[in-house]
């Protein structure tokens, strides 16, 4: 049995609101100690990612530019989710957003916590099997993306290469062929 016990938050504030995401402080009592430590941690609202199949077997997937990298990204539809969103709903959104597929049937694929060092939400994740282009990609005047279709058979070579490299992305495809038996 784990001698491991949650830490008591006994105060927290707000640092800096930046639009995406806040910067908080907190107090917190360690259970072992008793002693207060103070912590930084990011809270934002929870994200979604879908990974969107066609009937030819191939995965939706885009490319973009992403600011903390500052580098081309390879990776599934995702976002957040807005206010009072369903994450489902959300997924589906996105998934039609940035690629102009249109996701069915979507069946939740579990939660991963981002990085629970630092953040405070949820990435939801999903698959959408034999999606549909239905019209064009809607990007915001801040994002930018393509498509490309990715034969499954390929996932392995390109998560293994880390010609995908980002963490979540990934979590999740290793989560599907896995689940899949690939």
């Amino acid at each position: 049995m784990s001698e491991i016990r949650p830490w008591k938050r006994k105060a927290s504030r707000k640092l800096v609101d930046c639009r995406v995401f806040t910067v908080s402080e907190s107090t917190s009592i360690s259970p072992r100690t008793g002693d207060d430590h103070t912590f930084f941690y990011l809270d934002t609202a929870d994200w979604v990612n879908i990974v969107p199949i066609t009937v030819d077997d191939e995965v939706v997937f885009v490319r973009q530019f992403r600011h903390g990298s500052e580098g081309i990204s390879l990776e599934i539809p995702g976002g957040m989710v807005d206010p009072g969103e369903d994450p489902q709903v959300a997924a589906v959104r996105e998934c039609l957003e940035e690629s102009g597929y249109q996701a069915g049937s979507v069946e939740p694929f579990g939660v991963l916590n981002p990085n629970p060092a630092l953040f405070c939400n949820k990435l939801h994740t999903y698959v959408a099997r034999q999606v549909e282009a239905i019209g064009e990609i809607a990007n915001t005047s801040t994002e930018h993306t393509e498509v490309e279709l990715v034969p499954m058979k390929d996932l392995p070579g390109l998560l293994q290469s880390g010609a995908i490299d980002h963490a979540l992305v990934a979590a999740t495809l290793w989560r599907l062929l896995y689940l899949d038996g690939f």
